[in-house]
């Protein structure tokens, strides 16, 4: 019989964690090759300087370039860091991912990190200083250097969309938020693309959980082709919003979601 779930792979230190840590955080791999490493070294350096104690799950979604072997190098070139990679056997999606390292997760609160290396080391360290200063983080970008104004208007008009059939008034939904692993445990979204990020927070908001926007900036990805605008994504995003849509309506006519 084939084993449940993505094949895992660990640092000493990562199969030595047994105790409960601060902070867990996903770190999604899809054909990053030339970002991961990146990513991870400017995670750990902004880690260093703020969390106590944390992991790091690494999903590789069936990557087909070189991602896997240059997260096994940069695992064996730091046996002392808490890290595991899952490895899927074909493509589950960047939500299902994220909901699969939540379960797995050690860490009190929990986040994903993008593989691309587009949010800058002051930009994380801001984010982790802010932890428990409300039960959801919403990071919304100020400045993105690089990207191009057809992207910067399909983010404006997705989030003024968000905000329209939700009824809530953020800056922005796909900031990567940061709450309690508990809470995605339990409430994390059955959509598949990157809209999952605005399913979920809609629905925690619904919650009345407290939450803080924190203003960030960010860069467009240096090297690879974004996934975000393809049909596959933005199928996802529609179901995303027909989510919301039916919870805001659910809400409207019964008081509850």
């Amino acid at each position: 019989m084939m084993p449940f779930g993505p094949r895992e792979e660990s640092t000493p230190a990562a199969a030595a964690l047994e105790v409960p840590v601060f902070l867990s955080l996903f770190v999604a791999c899809y054909n990053e090759q030339d970002n991961i490493v990146g990513t991870l070294e400017t995670l750990v350096a902004a880690l260093a300087k703020t969390v106590s104690s944390y992991d790091i799950i690494i999903v590789d979604d069936a990557s087909h370039d070189d991602s896997v072997l240059r997260i096994r190098n940069f695992m064996a070139e730091n046996p002392e860091l808490p890290v595991r990679m899952l490895l899927n056997s074909r493509n589950e999606g960047v939500a299902n991912n994220y909901a699969e390292a939540a379960f797995r997760a050690k860490g009190e609160w929990y986040r994903m990190i993008c593989g691309d290396n587009v949010e800058p080391v002051e930009t994380l360290e801001k984010i982790f200083s802010s932890i428990g200063q409300a039960e959801i983080l919403v990071p919304f970008n100020t400045e993105v250097r690089g990207r191009s104004l057809l992207r910067r208007f399909i983010s404006k008009v997705y989030t003024a969309l968000v905000n329209l059939i939700s009824g809530y008034r953020l800056r922005y939904y796909n900031g990567l938020l940061l709450t309690r692993t508990d809470y995605v445990r339990r409430w994390h979204s059955n959509s598949h693309g990157f809209g999952f990020q605005a399913d979920l927070l809609t629905r925690l908001l619904s919650r009345n959980l407290s939450f803080m926007e924190i203003a960030v900036s960010g860069n467009e990805r240096a090297t690879g082709h974004s996934k975000a605008l393809t049909f596959r994504n933005l199928a996802s995003v529609a179901h995303s919003l027909q989510n919301i849509l039916i919870r805001s309506v659910s809400k409207l006519l019964y008081g509850q979601c």
